[in-house]
């Protein structure tokens, strides 16, 4: 009785942290509604404007996902393990695309060197596969289920495996990296190019990879010490949080970017979103 009791309570606590954050991601949306429209009316299609609406929409599609697994009654333990796989795949691609506007950034920095570019790439690429490998792994053999809990709808899994640290472990030891290679870029030059939408670069760059590092890190000691459904919950906290960051910081800097060109043009072009920063006035 007492299992099931704290069972229900952990249950219920993780539903309860899922609305919170549903919450929070459409709250973020409703404050930058204004801002976000006119930059997707004003500025220019490119790649990278792809790459913010994806980045920027898709938490939509991961959170209504876990919303109908947790919250819709489900006798059906299949289909809660497709529901499942399918809100792990939308994690690991909304990693992705939050972490190539910041390596695409770092490119950018470092005056497109196309050697730093493969070799993060590259780097990114493998922890990418070994971190899609390893949620295969631990994922195809786990245990779904439909919950028996009086009060507790939707679908629920037993304990994960202790495996589940090493994609975060990954992620923390990549974010690592790019930040030593933002800080040397901007120690070198600092004094060359102080303008501000260098500086903001910069400090967003650092900022991003300080709050990507200290999610991964928690998550690490999450996969190897908490219950299944506060992992769980850390796992898409930390999911979401990168999307807002990587959004909210394009956002701003186009923002910054059209401000400082004093541009009054239907059709606004920021350097960043063509991936181009030593030419302001392309």
């Amino acid at each position: 009785m007492m299992c099931v009791r704290l069972s229900a309570t952990s249950l219920q606590s993780f539903k309860s942290m899922l609305a919170s954050m549903a919450t929070l991601w459409t709250y973020d949306y409703a404050c930058s509604f204004h801002e976000e429209w006119s930059f997707l009316l004003q500025s220019r299609w490119s790649k990278m404007k792809g790459l913010y609406i994806v980045t920027r929409y898709l938490p939509f599609i991961f959170l209504a996902t876990k919303l109908s697994m947790y919250f819709i009654p489900n006798e059906n333990p299949g289909k809660c393990r497709v529901l499942e796989n399918t809100q792990s795949g939308l994690g690991i691609v909304l990693t992705i695309v939050s972490e190539t506007f910041f390596i695409l950034r770092t490119y950018v920095l470092w005056n497109k060197n196309l050697i730093l570019l493969v070799a993060t790439l590259s780097t990114f690429l493998i922890f990418v596969i070994a971190s899609f490998s390893i949620v295969l792994a631990t994922g195809v053999p786990a245990a779904y289920a439909t919950s028996a809990i009086p009060g507790i709808t939707g679908c629920y899994r037993g304990p994960t495996s202790l495996q589940y640290f090493i994609p975060f472990l990954l992620l923390s030891v990549f974010e690592l990296g790019l930040m030593i290679l933002t800080l040397i870029r901007a120690v070198q030059n600092w004094r060359i190019n102080s303008g501000r939408l260098y500086v903001v670069l910069v400090n967003h760059n650092i900022s991003y990879y300080v709050c990507g590092f200290l999610l991964s890190v928690t998550n690490v000691f999450a996969s190897l010490l908490l219950q299944y459904s506060y992992q769980t919950f850390l796992f898409n906290f930390q999911f979401i949080m990168l999307a807002i960051l990587a959004t909210r910081m394009h956002l701003h800097l186009w923002q910054v970017n059209r401000h400082l060109h004093g541009s009054t043009s239907t059709v606004v072009h920021v350097p960043m979103s063509d991936i181009s920063f030593a030419n302001p006035t392309e």
